[in-house]
């Protein structure tokens, strides 16, 4: 799939509002309605737009803890990682998973609790219940300097193929 500039201007904008109406995103990239809406549902449909979300207020909704957990497995087979990834993908409080190298841990998980109470059942509960968890470490967030949602598209130009 090639991307121009107008792709990555739409990409831009609806990053930073993904309920941008069809017109003001047209305007805002230089087309008119109808050719902004086809390149939007062809970049869509590709895959590159997965889905449209809605980011809610962590803090607002009572989630005041955040914590980074570094999961170390037993055993490396490819039926012990299926297991607990198939395992940690049903517990909506792990926002992010990652398979990680150069650190003790096998996993990197992003967890999202309202406090230390909660977490201490959530870790004991479930995380360490799952077969294969040999090691727990974690830390939490002190403080948020940076959030962001948006990918960095400085990298495409012109006719980049993807």
């Amino acid at each position: 799939m090639k991307l121009d500039r107008i792709d990555r201007r739409i990409l831009v904008a609806m990053q930073g509002n993904g309920r941008i109406s069809n017109l003001e995103l047209a305007e805002q990239v230089g087309l008119s309605p109808t050719p902004c809406s086809r390149r939007v549902r062809r970049l869509e449909e590709s895959g590159l737009i997965r889905r449209h979300v809605t980011l809610l207020n962590q803090s607002m909704l009572g989630l005041k803890l955040t914590a980074y957990i570094g999961i170390s497995m037993d055993r490396h087979t490819p039926d012990r990682f299926e297991a607990f990834e198939a395992e940690v993908a049903h517990y909506p409080e792990v926002m992010e998973c990652s398979v990680v190298t150069g650190q003790a841990s096998d996993y990197l998980l992003k967890a999202v609790v309202p406090d230390m109470e909660y977490y201490e059942k959530f870790l004991l509960g479930k995380l360490t219940r799952i077969a294969g968890v040999a090691g727990v470490h974690s830390s939490f967030e002190l403080r948020r300097v940076i959030q962001r949602t948006e990918l960095p598209l400085d990298h495409i130009s012109d006719q980049t193929r993807l």
